[in-house]
């Protein structure tokens, strides 16, 4: 599949007009796990047409309007996989709450009861039957991207929306759906949590 491939600085042009769509595929990367230590690199965006838009931050001030703007937008639907860590590192730095978000690792774990691996590399190869690498994945994305890193990021997204419509259909199909809508509306609580530094369950003994 030939993907589209756009590297942004900064921010999301004021040409590429994305407000119009009814749902974009969302990924981020970070220089490590930790939101309290490590910093926001790139932001990724796919329309679900073979397109990636890949914003690489200004780390001095994060000013990013037009991202911005698409991501507090409530009538368009964000699928991230894995949101908990995109959205806690998208709060802390870009100072905002992601709108209407789906998530394909909490749908995964909730129609995928036959599966304990619930990655992007094991959805990508039931659901679209590619071989995903993530040899980038430990990379230095702070700095100049090379055309395989750029590939990477991109991978991250422009499966997503086949992804989640697949295992929305599971979900209907298993009478879990409400379960999982019911489940993303925690999400952002779940977040706060994170960034106030409440990692462990709340919930256990």
């Amino acid at each position: 599949m030939q993907i589209n491939i756009k590297l942004h600085k900064n921010d999301l042009p004021d040409e590429i007009k994305l407000d119009d769509k009814k749902s974009l595929a969302v990924d981020s990367e970070f220089s490590g796990l930790n939101v309290n230590r490590d910093k926001l690199y790139l932001v990724q965006l796919s329309s679900g047409n073979n397109d990636a838009h890949i914003i690489q931050l200004n780390r001095e001030n994060y000013n990013a309007p037009n991202l911005k703007k698409l991501l507090v937008n409530k009538n368009i639907e964000k699928i991230f996989h894995y949101a908990r860590a995109d959205m806690g590192f998208i709060k802390k730095y870009l100072n905002i709450d992601v709108e209407n978000v789906a998530c394909t690792r909490t749908m995964s774990r909730l129609a995928r009861s036959y599966s304990d691996r619930h990655g992007l590399k094991d959805l990508v190869k039931e659901f679209i039957g590619v071989e995903l690498s993530k040899q980038q994945q430990s990379s230095d994305f702070g700095g100049n991207l090379n055309d395989k890193q750029l590939k990477y990021c991109a991978n991250d997204v422009v499966y997503l929306h086949k992804i989640s419509t697949a295992l929305k259909d599971i979900l209907i199909r298993e009478n879990r759906y409400d379960l999982y809508v019911k489940a993303i509306k925690f999400l952002q609580t779940r977040v706060d949590l994170d960034l106030a530094s409440f990692t462990e369950d709340i919930w256990s003994h």
